[in-house]
């Protein structure tokens, strides 16, 4: 007999519990509840976007002081003025074209050498019959 009454009370509570979870499956399914749920759910993703944003930008603000900071726009860096380097042995040196007075090229040193330009001793001289348009034209 007791041991009809324990599975009658098993019975019983397993019933209750079923019923429990069956209203609670009806009721998450009804469209009020999955239009709420689906509500939350989409103001969650927004507060998470925003604050993805929010960790973006302050990011990019850090990597730009950063930068600025490295490249000297700050004002923090010291701007040194550029070294010139000697010319190599056998390496030519190069002036300005033209050196009106009071303009830079005026006050750099005279050349040594007698080469002004690359091309000078680059291109051999051609003679005026070699010219297009020179003595061998046909259409004379």
């Amino acid at each position: 007999m007791v041991r009809r009454i324990f599975w009658m009370a098993v019975g019983a509570g397993a019933t209750v519990w079923a019923m429990n979870k069956a209203n609670e499956a009806v009721h998450r399914l009804t469209p009020d509840s999955l239009s709420g749920t689906a509500a939350r759910g989409a103001l969650h993703l927004g507060d998470a976007a925003k604050r993805f944003a929010r960790d973006v930008r302050t990011g990019m603000v850090e990597r730009e002081e950063q930068l600025r900071a490295d490249l000297g726009l700050d004002g923090t860096a010291v701007v040194e003025p550029p070294r010139r380097r000697a010319p190599l042995r056998g390496e030519p040196t190069y002036r300005a074209i033209s050196a009106a007075p009071g303009s830079p090229a005026a006050a750099l040193p005279p050349s040594r050498s007698t080469r002004t330009t690359p091309q000078a001793l680059d291109s051999p001289s051609r003679r005026l019959d070699e010219l297009p348009g020179g003595p061998n034209r046909k259409d004379h």
